[in-house]
């Protein structure tokens, strides 16, 4: 084989591997291309996505408002709640004391 059979039969080969790849790129673009129906579909799906998650997101304020509203109910009723217990114990101590003087104002 000479350079000139070398040079041709290197021309032929790299031809045909370019028709190849360019026939399986076309071949690949043909297969995977979306047709007008699919976008239409992709466009409401994305539409419902964003619908989806601004729902998320009010949910997720409303819970956190209600969260912090309740917290601030149960510290309330928390105070409320320590109150009552301090003023039991004073009237406690109070109607101990009034006993105690009871008990010795009749012994005495």
């Amino acid at each position: 084989m000479n350079r000139t059979e070398f040079i041709i039969a290197t021309a032929i080969i790299l031809f045909v591997a370019f028709g190849l790849g360019w026939f399986a790129c076309w071949l690949i673009n043909r297969l995977s291309r979306v047709t007008q129906a699919e976008m239409g579909e992709l466009e409401q799906m994305a539409r419902d996505l964003h619908e989806a998650e601004e729902t998320r997101d009010q949910a997720i304020t409303y819970l956190e408002t209600r969260e912090a509203e309740l917290i601030n109910q149960l510290n309330q009723s928390n105070a409320e709640l320590r109150a009552a217990m301090d003023g039991l114990r004073d009237a406690r101590h109070e109607a101990q004391e009034l006993r105690t003087y009871i008990e010795r104002m009749s012994a005495g």
